[in-house]
Protein backbone atom coordinates (compact mmCIF):
# COMPACT_ATOMS: atom_id res chain seq x y z
CA UNK A 1 0.00 0.00 0.00
CA UNK A 2 2.79 2.43 0.91
CA UNK A 3 4.47 1.92 -2.47
CA UNK A 4 1.21 2.67 -4.28
CA UNK A 5 0.89 5.95 -2.40
CA UNK A 6 4.53 6.83 -3.04
CA UNK A 7 4.10 6.03 -6.72
CA UNK A 8 0.97 8.18 -6.98
CA UNK A 9 2.65 11.11 -5.21
CA UNK A 10 5.72 10.83 -7.42
CA UNK A 11 3.70 10.61 -10.65
CA UNK A 12 1.62 13.64 -9.66
CA UNK A 13 4.73 15.62 -8.74
CA UNK A 14 6.37 14.63 -12.02
CA UNK A 15 3.40 15.90 -14.01
CA UNK A 16 3.31 19.13 -12.02
CA UNK A 17 7.05 19.57 -12.61
CA UNK A 18 6.61 19.02 -16.35
CA UNK A 19 3.87 21.66 -16.31
CA UNK A 20 6.25 24.07 -14.57
CA UNK A 21 4.35 24.12 -11.29
CA UNK A 22 7.04 22.43 -9.17
CA UNK A 23 10.63 23.64 -9.02
CA UNK A 24 13.62 21.44 -9.79
CA UNK A 25 14.62 21.58 -6.12
CA UNK A 26 11.20 20.39 -4.96
CA UNK A 27 11.15 17.68 -7.62
CA UNK A 28 14.50 16.40 -6.37
CA UNK A 29 12.88 15.72 -2.99
CA UNK A 30 10.23 13.58 -4.67
CA UNK A 31 12.90 11.63 -6.55
CA UNK A 32 14.22 10.40 -3.21
CA UNK A 33 11.06 8.44 -2.46
CA UNK A 34 12.94 5.35 -3.67
CA UNK A 35 10.23 4.31 -6.05
CA UNK A 36 11.32 1.32 -8.08
CA UNK A 37 11.58 2.18 -11.76
CA UNK A 38 9.17 0.72 -14.26
CA UNK A 39 11.18 -1.44 -16.63
CA UNK A 40 10.36 -2.51 -20.14
CA UNK A 41 9.44 -6.14 -20.65
CA UNK A 42 10.67 -8.29 -23.50
CA UNK A 43 8.10 -10.26 -25.49
CA UNK A 44 9.23 -13.51 -23.85
CA UNK A 45 8.88 -11.90 -20.39
CA UNK A 46 5.24 -11.05 -21.08
CA UNK A 47 4.49 -14.53 -22.38
CA UNK A 48 6.28 -16.12 -19.41
CA UNK A 49 4.37 -13.90 -16.99
CA UNK A 50 1.06 -14.92 -18.60
CA UNK A 51 1.95 -18.61 -18.61
CA UNK A 52 3.15 -18.45 -15.01
CA UNK A 53 -0.24 -17.02 -14.03
CA UNK A 54 -1.93 -19.72 -16.14
CA UNK A 55 -4.09 -17.28 -18.06
CA UNK A 56 -4.89 -16.77 -21.73
CA UNK A 57 -4.07 -13.72 -23.78
CA UNK A 58 -7.74 -12.81 -23.60
CA UNK A 59 -7.80 -12.84 -19.80
CA UNK A 60 -4.58 -10.84 -19.56
CA UNK A 61 -6.06 -8.32 -21.99
CA UNK A 62 -9.19 -8.02 -19.82
CA UNK A 63 -7.09 -7.55 -16.66
CA UNK A 64 -5.08 -4.77 -18.30
CA UNK A 65 -8.07 -3.24 -20.11
CA UNK A 66 -6.39 -3.62 -23.50
CA UNK A 67 -7.29 -5.55 -26.63
CA UNK A 68 -6.29 -9.15 -27.23
CA UNK A 69 -4.49 -7.85 -30.30
CA UNK A 70 -2.30 -5.65 -28.08
CA UNK A 71 -1.24 -8.64 -25.97
CA UNK A 72 -0.52 -10.68 -29.11
CA UNK A 73 1.61 -7.86 -30.53
CA UNK A 74 3.53 -7.50 -27.23
CA UNK A 75 4.28 -11.21 -27.14
CA UNK A 76 5.38 -11.25 -30.78
CA UNK A 77 7.56 -8.17 -30.34
CA UNK A 78 5.59 -6.18 -32.88
CA UNK A 79 4.73 -3.56 -30.25
CA UNK A 80 5.75 -2.76 -26.67
CA UNK A 81 3.43 -2.10 -23.74
CA UNK A 82 3.53 1.41 -22.33
CA UNK A 83 1.78 3.64 -19.84
CA UNK A 84 -0.57 2.07 -17.36
CA UNK A 85 -0.41 -1.35 -19.04
CA UNK A 86 3.37 -1.45 -18.56
CA UNK A 87 3.03 -0.38 -14.92
CA UNK A 88 0.44 -3.09 -14.30
CA UNK A 89 2.63 -5.71 -16.00
CA UNK A 90 5.51 -4.71 -13.72
CA UNK A 91 3.26 -5.05 -10.68
CA UNK A 92 1.96 -8.44 -11.83
CA UNK A 93 5.53 -9.60 -12.45
CA UNK A 94 6.57 -8.61 -8.92
CA UNK A 95 3.45 -9.43 -6.91
CA UNK A 96 1.34 -11.78 -9.02
CA UNK A 97 -1.94 -11.29 -10.83
CA UNK A 98 -4.03 -11.48 -7.65
CA UNK A 99 -2.67 -8.09 -6.58
CA UNK A 100 -4.76 -6.31 -9.24
CA UNK A 101 -7.88 -8.49 -9.09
Amino acid sequence: MKNNIKQAVYETAKELHEAGLISNQRMEKYRHLNIPPIHELKPEDIKHLREKEKISQSILADCLNVSISAVRKWESGEKKPSGLALKLLNIIQKKGLSIIL
